[in-house]
């Protein structure tokens, strides 16, 4: 079983596990599924808009597409969630990569 299949058998147990969608969305990053890898994503914000990890992501796989004002606003949404959250660290990595985007 790859590991693809191994995080399916995962959600099926708890479809909503953040970790796992999480791991999922990094996956289908690696072999250049990016429909699938953005959707996941998406999904875990809209689900948990305080799973820090996922706006870098997703912001980072916008700009892979050129899709520059949508990274734009997910690192400032990811931003706001980390100062909310108190995650500086996530906050400063997100506050970094949009500087590098829009300068």
């Amino acid at each position: 079983m790859n590991r693809i299949e191994q995080l399916y058998e995962f959600l099926k147990n708890d479809p909503k596990d953040n970790f796992v969608r999480h791991s999922l969305a990094l996956e289908y990053i690696k072999i250049g599924d990016d429909l699938k890898a953005r959707i996941l994503l998406e999904e875990i914000l809209t689900d948990s808009p305080n799973y820090i990890g996922s706006y870098y992501q997703l912001a980072k796989l916008l700009e892979r597409l050129n899709q520059i004002s949508l990274a734009i606003e997910w690192y400032e949404k990811g931003m706001h969630a980390a100062k909310m959250e108190g995650d500086m660290h996530a906050y400063n990595e997100l506050q970094l990569a949009y500087e590098e985007l829009i300068y």
